[in-house]
């Protein structure tokens, strides 16, 4: 079970492609506490509980973060054994006190960071126009520093797609090991965009093999993720979106979300699929499937459809409007992440055989989906 904590829909950026509307609302202490006690009654009995603090920037409310996480550690319910926290962050707030807090808290600790100045400032800046990458990239030094892993997620654009390279290499220069690059699937992609993926999915892909061979290795989602996924055989059950079930997001309001990125502007009625002080409508989720209840027809002909994410909800409605239908953009990216996967798993095998297997099955920390 994962459940993402919306506690502010503030933040100190205005990223230009953030789903989250911003407004100064805050999670009260009420509210909060009412999420707590909704987050181990909803959880069936042996289920791990996977927790996130979410904004917004959630670390503008960090003292918030403190008591919620107080109050379920101290729950009748809860088991260290099988809850897990993380907190994601914009990257401009960072502090030896919230250094400490993660650290003795044992959360996992992710920075949403785009790369190198000119792709970090052309879409993540403060609200005067200032570019946030100088705060950025110094608090992440400081969080390598400080704390004993960090993931970090890119998100790239049509505009920003050709930097992609050199955002694993930016990052890899800084000592992030652990690297996550997400499509702005709401953004106009267009067919000339989709052209460019094999080249530059190409370059990520030699990048991470060059990574392996020196030693280095690199968790690079676009690679890592599907060549796992190629182990398996396919996506598993246990793997695929439960969006509305397995997964839930609480808004400020106390609206419960089927996914973080679908809150949007916490308005009660799109998306929204009940509220912790009423009660929880998963049936409501269906109002922008599309009515055969099916992913695209030509999905079920295509050969590497088990390895492909076409069943994400909240991707899809960005990239289409319907949870269950699959985009133009979201089906070139995944079929040629797809194949830069198995490609690099060819080589790589080849060379290396049970060692590269061996790292592949060891238990990986993800907080991004």
């Amino acid at each position: 079970m994962k459940y993402t904590i919306c506690i502010t829909r503030n933040c100190n950026l205005r990223c230009q492609y953030c789903y989250i509307e911003k407004e100064k609302s805050v999670m009260s202490i009420e509210t909060a506490l009412k999420v707590v006690d909704f987050i181990f009654k909803s959880t069936p009995p042996g289920e791990k509980i996977d927790i996130g603090f979410f904004g917004g920037e959630p670390l503008l409310e960090f003292e918030l973060i403190k008591i919620i996480t107080r109050s379920i550690k101290t729950h009748p319910l809860f088991n260290k054994g099988s809850t897990a926290f993380t907190v994601v962050s914009n990257g401009t707030i960072f502090s030896d006190e919230i250094a400490d807090f993660i650290i003795t808290q044992e959360f996992r600790f992710g920075i949403s960071c785009d790369g190198p100045r000119e792709v970090q400032d052309r879409f993540r800046y403060f609200p005067g126009g200032q570019g946030s990458s100088s705060t950025v990239e110094k608090n992440i030094r400081r969080v390598l520093e400080t704390l004993p892993s960090l993931m970090v997620n890119a998100v790239y654009h049509p505009s920003t797609i050709s930097h992609l390279p050199r955002v694993v290499d930016y990052f890899s220069s800084l000592g992030i090991r652990k690297i996550y690059l997400t499509p702005d699937f709401s953004a106009p992609w267009s067919k000339e965009d989709a052209d460019l993926l094999p080249g530059i999915y190409k370059q990520v892909a030699q990048k991470y093999i060059d990574y392996y061979l020196e030693g280095e290795p690199h968790y690079i989602s676009l690679i890592d993720s599907k060549v796992a996924v190629i182990l398996k055989g396919g996506y598993q059950p246990t793997d695929r979106c439960s969006m509305g079930k397995g997964e839930l997001a609480l808004a400020p309001s106390g609206n419960i979300y089927p996914c973080e990125r679908l809150i949007g502007s916490d308005d009660g009625e799109k998306h929204c699929i009940g509220n912790i002080f009423t009660r929880v409508e998963p049936g409501k989720m269906c109002r922008k499937m599309h009515p055969t209840g099916e992913i695209n027809i030509e999905c079920k002909d295509c050969s590497i459809s088990d390895f492909c994410m076409n069943w994400c909800g909240c991707s899809n409605y960005f990239s289409s409007g319907y949870y269950n239908r699959v985009g133009p953009f979201l089906c070139a990216s995944e079929k040629t992440s797809i194949l830069s996967a198995f490609d690099v798993f060819g080589v790589l095998e080849s060379r290396l055989g049970a060692v590269y297997i061996d790292y592949l099955t060891r238990p990986r920390d993800s907080i991004y989906s």
